[in-house]
């Protein structure tokens, strides 16, 4: 039978275990898509309201002054004119116009299709008989021409531009050649129209990687891709110019060290402080909109205003960066000194607030790490990473947020929502480095279709370094 002592020792310990439980229990029922890195998905019916972490810029809504419209413009030559005679006189009287000359014109244009149809072109080479030799010889054929009957390099275009751009199922772009042309299209087609594209990628994919170790600075990011209904991953690195995508069946190390870039890299690396890009031999600098989330939480439902204090000293960091760096390319010694002095007082303040939590001093010790709370644990990042998560501040090419990585990744995921997954792991990559060709095209204002068709013609383009800033 145990001594009172002992008994109080034991409820001590228990209560303690059943503190630390309970605190952990309720940060995990508060979180959702706005404090968090949660999903938007997992908000279920209790969607949180939407509010933006960047705060009211001031500006009315619509398009902002100087920015450029995109209104229908009639133009000098159309296609084809329509005269509408004007017979008799519709102010009332009705007298007879047919025979009176017109005095001008008042015109208007109409923009629309033309009749679809698929054209065909049938090439014939001539056939002669050699005079020396006396056989019979014909003239080569044209490039790509290679069966007696096949599709032009457009509509394959068209194909793959339907399927990997607006991630059109391919059983549905068959009733859209039927519906627009009169023409059934086999899925082995369209397949084979994507796997041609991909495999004339290779000399992009290779310029895109001898960017990303010249990038001084680079985004990456990862997301769970589903591949014959498993788990894998597509990893994202991009910039302004271009985007990279890699999938592999592991999210860590492993995959790093496979692709084999990020292991070269030395410019500065922004990411939402994963272990495993901490653990590259490069300069690093952390997502903020991540810290942001994790301030709203810590404000919202843990009550306590340091986290708010800091949410806006790191706006307000923000804001007077991108009004600085239109006239300088960097802050003053001094003024970064007392950006840097904010920051670490709203931390003591923290720290104040949430003292670790010790177990009884005859509690058995146990291994691993210590459980904290999510403020502490955030706290202990802040202070370990201060110059990583102020980065922004010393660098103006060092963005505020990883958002591009995270936009990067947004229409794979839409891919996935409209296809499930993908069947193959040889599909699921030739879709990413089409996807990563995309992309850098619309960053680099080109013409996707074009070059879709550049690209399936065996000259896909080619982005230069002097590009992707």
């Amino acid at each position: 039978m145990k001594t009172a002592a002992e008994l109080y020792d034991l409820g001590q310990r228990d209560l303690h275990s059943l503190v630390a439980y309970t605190i952990s229990l309720q940060e995990r029922t508060a979180l959702n898509s706005r404090n968090s890195s949660k999903p938007p998905v997992t908000d279920g019916y209790a969607k949180p309201a939407p509010k933006s972490l960047r705060g009211n810029s001031g500006k009315k809504t619509g398009g902002q002054p100087g920015h450029k419209g995109a209104t229908l413009q009639p133009i000098e030559r159309p296609d084809q004119t329509e005269i509408h005679p004007l017979s008799h006189c519709p102010c009332g009287c009705g007298s007879d116009l047919s025979g009176q000359p017109p005095l001008g014109y008042e015109s208007r244009q109409v923009f629309d299709l033309p009749p679809q149809k698929l054209i065909v072109t049938e090439h014939r080479v001539e056939i002669k008989r050699c005079p020396l030799s006396g056989e019979l010889v014909r003239a080569p054929w044209p490039t790509g021409v290679t069966a007696p009957a096949q599709y032009g390099p457009d509509f394959l275009t068209w194909l793959v531009y339907l399927n990997t751009q607006q991630f059109v199922p391919l059983a549905r772009i068959d009733q859209m050649s039927f519906d627009l042309f009169g023409q059934h299209v086999s899925q082995d087609t369209i397949l084979n129209a994507i796997r041609t594209v991909g495999q004339n990628l290779t000399p992009f994919s290779a310029a895109i990687e001898e960017l990303i170790l010249l990038e001084p600075v680079v985004g990456a990011d990862e997301t769970g891709l589903r591949v014959n209904n498993k788990l894998h991953w597509l990893h994202i690195l991009c910039a302004v110019g271009w985007t990279w995508y890699g999938v592999h069946q592991k999210r860590g190390r492993e995959a790093l060290d496979f692709f084999g870039i990020l292991t070269e890299y030395e410019g500065r690396l922004v990411h939402d402080c994963w272990q495993t890009y901490l653990d590259l031999h490069c300069l690093h600098a952390l997502c903020n909109a991540h810290i942001l989330r994790e301030l709203v939480f810590i404000h919202e439902q843990c009550h306590q205003a340091w986290a708010k204090s800091l949410f806006d000293l790191l706006l307000e960091m923000n804001n007077e960066r991108d009004e600085h760096k239109q006239v300088a390319s960097g802050f003053p010694e001094e003024r970064l000194r007392q950006w840097h002095q904010q920051y670490k007082a709203i931390l003591t303040l923290g720290r104040d607030k949430n003292p670790p939590i010790l177990p009884p001093a005859d509690a058995p010790k146990k291994r691993g790490r210590k459980k904290q709370t999510k403020a502490q644990n955030l706290l202990d990042r802040l202070e370990q990473y201060e110059d990583w998560v102020l980065a922004f501040l010393h660098d103006f090419e060092v963005p505020f947020t990883n958002n591009q990585s995270e936009q990067d990744a947004r229409m794979m995921k839409v891919k996935q929502k409209v296809s499930g997954c993908f069947r193959t792991f040889e599909g699921a990559e030739t879709f990413a480095t089409i996807r990563s060709y995309i992309s850098t095209l619309r960053k680099q204002g080109q013409q996707i279709f074009q070059g879709l068709k550049s690209a399936i013609q065996s000259k896909p383009f080619i982005p230069q370094a002097s590009h992707s800033r």
